[in-house]
């Protein structure tokens, strides 16, 4: 994605099923289960470098013992940095033995990457959220990829319930709400020991059988609205893993005789425990996980599951491509794009360079390559049978070695960063974040180049099609895998406001030539869709874009990215809605380029989105 937005976040949760002493026999490590987190925390990184955390909990520590140690970081290197503390304390503690007490050394472990779209970037933002009590059953840890929709009124509820929340952020919101919960079923169940006679001595052991996940589960996530997959410790050592009931963020899983492990991406599980593909499996919409402090493992559906619209951008862009499916998902994205690149060029592939921007975009770049290829080969095949009495060997052998042209025409300079704060200057500093590679295009050759999605298009506007133009191609084809990106999202990735889209914008330009009133229709209509009952709410943006074509709006688009001194013939080209679902059959969360949104709650927020818009207000609509 050449427009850098924030995204999603990553999450691994460990359960080790064998005691202690049998890691380190085995592996020969007291700190098996912790480099395992690290590793998957690593694995993760792509997800969200604003923070990372790391929390673990002891089971059967002994009165006075910590049972429960956590550790944060907002640095530059925050996954290094807690791990290199987490270490140095490990070492520093005398004798390290399991019988030990060692800190961070627990059977039960969640770790967190974080990328902030709520709150601020600092280390009271970031995961795990902790919520602390002298009872065991009390102490709840929470951490996840989430973003609520509706959290104000969430907010509102604790507050009705009579408690006085620390923080607005949806993360705290959701964990009292669950520790609420928690502490109701704990009370409930203690009254009827009580009942029963046991005594306050017995009875911590008795509430930590009888405690129900599934059923806390239930009553806290009743009224929430947003996408999420979700894990919690308590401090005696249950766990859980929730997933939202559309299954718009990822959660994977594995199980055997000696660990459960969750994480928001397959591949991650499968290199860091070296298991198969088919090993590892995918949590479905509205089930948990629920992992006693027995080791007795379930998965129970907590919400009754929608329709599922699992996130398209997870399989464009988010999630690392060495995933299988979205491996091959990816090339097929590429390779759909064919048929429109082979008409704007009007077959002439001889004289066009293929090539990709940025490295994401690489995986799509092969599909579109090989297909080309696929192309070619079969145009040589039909010329030289249609011919195969008057063709010569010199035609022939130009049929035969006619192939794709590719170059790497742009790098991107890792070292380069856009800190100056005028506009003007800023502005000369981003046209040079690429490098091109000078002599790899002739005059009269068209570049086609290929990215993931276009959101802002500023990148491509300031640096890389000014960058390009130096090469002297004839025309330049911008290539999105992604369809055009028209809606906020509001389940997790940072795209908030209209006016950041290049296909808003688009639409705007051409309202101005043809339909100059129907953005105050439009506007009212926001207006009185926002004092309905949010489950009534319907889309009323859609209308912005229902007199204009696909075609209309890129072509608005390939204006407005020519800027002035530009010589070359600019095009682009998007992904069709259907081609995505077409390439990504299982991921069919589509929002940001459809606006039908998977929850009521997302209807309201576009809806809110325009309002802000209009009025000129400049801040996110959730």
């Amino acid at each position: 994605m050449s427009d850098q937005i924030n995204h999603e976040c990553g999450i691994a949760l460990i359960r080790l099923l064998k005691p202690l002493e049998f890691y380190q026999k085995k592996y020969g490590t007291i700190s098996y289960g912790v480099n395992k987190m690290y590793l998957m925390m690593e694995k993760q990184h792509n997800r969200g470098q604003d923070g990372a955390g790391f929390a673990s909990v002891r089971l059967d520590a002994s009165p006075g013992e910590k049972y429960v140690h956590r550790r944060r970081s907002a640095g530059k290197q925050p996954i290094q940095e807690i791990f290199q503390e987490i270490n140095n304390e490990i070492k520093n503690h005398t004798p390290l033995d399991i019988d030990g007490n060692i800190p961070y050394i627990g059977q039960l472990m969640l770790g967190h990457v974080r990328y902030g779209t709520f709150g601020k970037n600092n280390i009271e933002s970031v995961h795990p959220f902790l919520r602390q009590n002298n009872w065991k059953h009390r102490n709840l840890i929470v951490a996840g990829n989430f973003n609520m929709t509706n959290n104000q009124e969430l907010f509102d509820n604790l507050v009705k319930l009579g408690q006085h929340p620390k923080d607005k952020a949806d993360g705290i919101t959701v964990m009292e709400k669950i520790g609420h919960f928690l502490d109701d079923s704990v009370s409930k169940i203690y009254r009827k020991l009580k009942k029963e006679g046991v005594s306050k001595m017995m009875a911590s052991a008795l509430i930590e059988e009888r405690l129900n996940l599934s059923k806390i589960l239930k009553k806290a996530s009743k009224d929430w609205d947003g996408g999420y997959a979700m894990a919690g410790l308590i401090g005696h050592g249950d766990a859980f893993f929730l997933r939202d009931p559309a299954g718009i963020r990822p959660a994977y899983y594995f199980k055997n005789d000696e660990v459960v492990v969750v994480a928001s991406e397959r591949p991650v599980i499968q290199t860091v425990f070296n298991v198969n593909f088919e090993d590892v499996k995918e949590l479905d919409p509205g089930k948990s996980i629920i992992i006693k402090k027995s080791g007795n493992f379930s998965i129970e559906e907590v919400l009754l599951p929608t329709e599922k619209k699992s996130c398209s951008f997870e399989r464009i862009y988010f999630s690392r491509g060495s995933d299988a499916e979205i491996y091959y998902e990816r090339k097929k994205l590429g390779k759909l794009l064919f048929p429109k690149i082979l008409e704007r060029l009007k077959g002439d592939l001889i004289n066009t360079v293929f090539s990709y921007i940025p490295n994401t975009a690489e995986t799509s770049f092969f599909g579109l390559v090989q297909e080309v290829q696929d192309y070619m080969h079969n145009q040589a095949i039909r010329e030289i049978i249609d011919n195969k009495d008057t063709i010569n060997s010199k035609r022939l052998d130009k049929l035969l070695s006619n192939k794709p042209r590719i170059e790497k025409v742009a790098i991107k300079d890792a070292k380069l960063r856009t800190f100056i704060a005028d506009d003007i200057n800023r502005d000369e500093l981003v046209a040079h974040v690429y490098d091109i590679t000078y002599g790899s295009i002739k005059k009269t050759d068209n570049l086609v180049i290929i990215d993931d999605s276009i959101v802002r298009g500023t990148t491509l506007q300031k640096s890389i099609l000014k960058i390009l133009d130096r090469l002297n191609p004839k025309k330049i084809i911008v290539v999105s895998s992604a369809p055009q990106i028209r809606y906020p999202d509001c389940y997790g990735i940072d795209m908030a406001k209209m006016e950041d889209f290049i296909a808003f914008r688009a639409v705007l330009e051409l309202i101005k030539e043809n339909k100059k009133g129907i953005l105050e229709t439009i506007y009212k209509d926001c207006l009185e869709e926002l004092k309905l009952p949010v489950i009534k709410m319907k889309n009323k943006v859609k209308a912005v874009y229902d007199d204009f074509s696909n075609d209309q709006i890129s072509e608005k688009i390939s204006e407005m990215l020519k800027e002035e001194g530009i010589k070359a013939e600019i095009n682009v080209i998007f992904q069709t809605v259907e081609d995505l679902h077409d390439a990504c059959p299982q991921n069919l969360g589509d929002w940001y380029f459809t606006g039908n949104y998977p929850t009521p709650g997302g209807n309201k927020v576009v809806n809110q989105a325009f309002v802000n818009f209009y009025q000129g207000v400049k801040k996110r609509a959730y």
